[in-house]
């Protein structure tokens, strides 16, 4: 329940609207990107991003349009995991007997299952290609429109706010006798290749910067806790199963 009540979007005031928090994305000992995001339950409601190109230093912004919002799939995913699990243990009537431990245990199994997937939605970024990169709607939701040679990220990494942000630049056809293709990875190093939209392309900066969201961090030890609970209550169960089951009378 305390994982819940992280995953139950925080409202303020009376009028029940969801809490907007801010976050600032940087690196130490760099300022090639920085973002303020605005995060409201599990959406991106906004998003500014400054990008200082390394070969001019000059200074892109780009920004989410008004009417945009991005979902992070990730905690929508880990929320409905755990209501599920909470389902799981209150779908009974309150005066309900458990007649065995077998039927405690395929809870409890039923439960750390729904618990330990909420708990891998944010500890395992999805792998994406670069072209499933550039064809996101993400690359849609920025004003200005964001440069060919731009392609944009975010994902949730633990208790953290990852956004990454490649560089590019166009292979010449003299040059492409080499290409060998990106497979699917939650971070692009530079060299990595791709094509998209009959163009080939070579990744040549890799710019990613973060913030823990606090939130996340509590909702990741409540996870913890609540698999080593149900883990517990299995134990004591087995013990008194075969206890129950050898009695020498």
């Amino acid at each position: 329940q305390e994982a819940s009540h992280r995953f139950a979007l925080p409202t303020s005031g009376s009028g029940g609207a969801v809490k907007q928090e801010n976050f600032v994305l940087s690196t130490s000992g760099t300022d090639q990107v920085k973002g303020v995001m605005t995060l409201q339950g599990d959406a991106l409601c906004q998003a500014d991003v400054n990008l200082k190109m390394p070969r001019n230093n000059q200074l892109l912004h780009f920004a989410f349009r008004e009417d945009k919002q991005w979902k992070l799939q990730q905690i929508q995913d880990a929320r409905n995991h755990v209501n599920q699990a909470i389902y799981l243990l209150m779908n009974r009537d309150v005066n309900y007997q458990f007649k065995t431990g077998l039927e405690v245990l395929k809870l409890m199994d039923a439960v750390m299952l729904q618990l330990s997937r909420a708990r891998n939605r944010l500890t395992t970024p999805a792998t994406l290609t670069l072209p499933e990169i550039a064809s996101s709607g993400l690359t849609k939701m920025f004003t200005p429109t964001l440069p060919p040679d731009i392609l944009v990220n975010f994902y949730i990494n633990l208790n953290k706010l990852c956004l990454t942000v490649y560089q590019l630049h166009v292979l010449q056809p003299s040059t492409t006798k080499n290409f060998k293709p990106a497979g699917g990875s939650v971070l692009h190093n530079p060299g990595a290749m791709f094509e998209f939209g009959s163009q080939r392309y070579e990744v040549s900066h890799v710019h990613k910067v973060e913030c823990v969201v606090p939130w996340l961090n509590d909702a990741l030890v409540f996870f913890t806790v609540s698999l080593q609970l149900c883990q517990q209550l299995k134990d004591k169960i087995s013990v008194f199963s075969s206890y129950w089951n050898y009695r020498p009378y």
